[in-house]
């Protein structure tokens, strides 16, 4: 009660004549009193997760009146993986702030998985993503972009990136930087090795980070896989060279992702415009 006085910027009475006025205009209690602190009941619970979706469509409103008062202006809020937060979206904020050159943006970058927290808890208004099942979460939303392809790629000064007649059988001993879940069993590079019979290589790096690898690959002879749309719209391009092997796509898109039901920002939409535009290029099936 103490912290909650303190971030309100209010007195600590003042906090629980808000909740006894609350409790009295619902009939319920909200909160339980113990000894170890004050923790909600499930009424709690309810009128908490409501009243962030009020705030949050209450927030949505005002940007959106905003927007129409000022059509230059707004505040995106969007989270990624770093995979998508290298290449692709830097772009297409790009090409947004040259029409909404005020534009604020905040990006949250998480895990495959806690991206998707973050729109549950409306932190974030959009999510730019690989679908990671079949289909998404009943609460979820997606529109399909594209289909990423996986590009097997070296540093400049590498001798791989001399090498014109590259097959799969030369790289399984290879110094390979790979994520994890670029080693599951139906990734495009475990299906690429086993399709052609060969053992999957061990990686000597496991890590997710497109910088851990950048910097490895500028130095030694280490081999790795990029994402073909961080290679098309990133910085990659101009540093890392590809190497002449084909790998399947991921047979599940990328795409962006909002949360079900919840009314989207002008903003949002103009961005997810873009990035329809920017992607059209790209594979559309698996």
């Amino acid at each position: 009660m103490a912290r909650a006085a303190e971030r309100l910027a209010i007195s600590r009475p003042v906090v629980s004549k808000a909740i006894a006025y609350l409790e009295r205009s619902l009939g319920v209690v909200l909160l339980d009193r113990t000894a170890r602190g004050v923790e909600p009941t499930v009424f709690g619970n309810a009128l908490s997760k409501r009243g962030a979706a009020l705030f949050d469509e209450l927030r949505s409103t005002a940007e959106e009146l905003s927007y129409l008062a000022d059509p230059a202006t707004g505040e995106l809020r969007i989270a990624s993986t770093e995979v998508w937060a290298a290449g692709l979206i830097p772009a297409a904020i790009e090409q947004l702030r040259s029409k909404f050159p005020r534009l604020r943006l905040r990006l949250e970058q998480g895990t495959a998985q806690s991206q998707f927290d973050l729109l549950r808890g409306r932190s974030s208004e959009l999510v730019v993503s690989r679908l990671l099942t079949a289909s998404p979460d009943p609460d979820i939303d997606c529109e399909p972009l594209f289909y990423e392809k996986l590009v097997v790629v070296a540093g400049p000064q590498s001798s791989w990136a001399r090498q014109k007649r590259l097959r799969l059988k030369n790289l399984v001993e290879a110094q390979w930087i790979l994520s994890p879940l670029e080693l599951e069993k139906n990734s495009p590079f475990t299906l690429a090795f086993r399709g052609a019979g060969l053992p999957v290589p061990i990686p000597q790096v496991l890590s997710n980070s497109l910088h851990l690898r950048n910097g490895l690959l500028s130095e030694g002879e280490y081999i790795t896989l990029v994402p073909e749309s961080a290679l098309h719209f990133g910085p990659e391009r101009m540093l890392l060279r590809p190497l002449r092997l084909e790998f399947p796509r991921w047979d599940v898109p990328t795409g962006i992702f909002w949360l079900k039901g919840r009314m989207l920002s002008p903003i949002a939409h103009q961005f997810m415009a873009v990035v329809r535009r920017m992607t059209k290029g790209l594979s559309k099936q698996a």
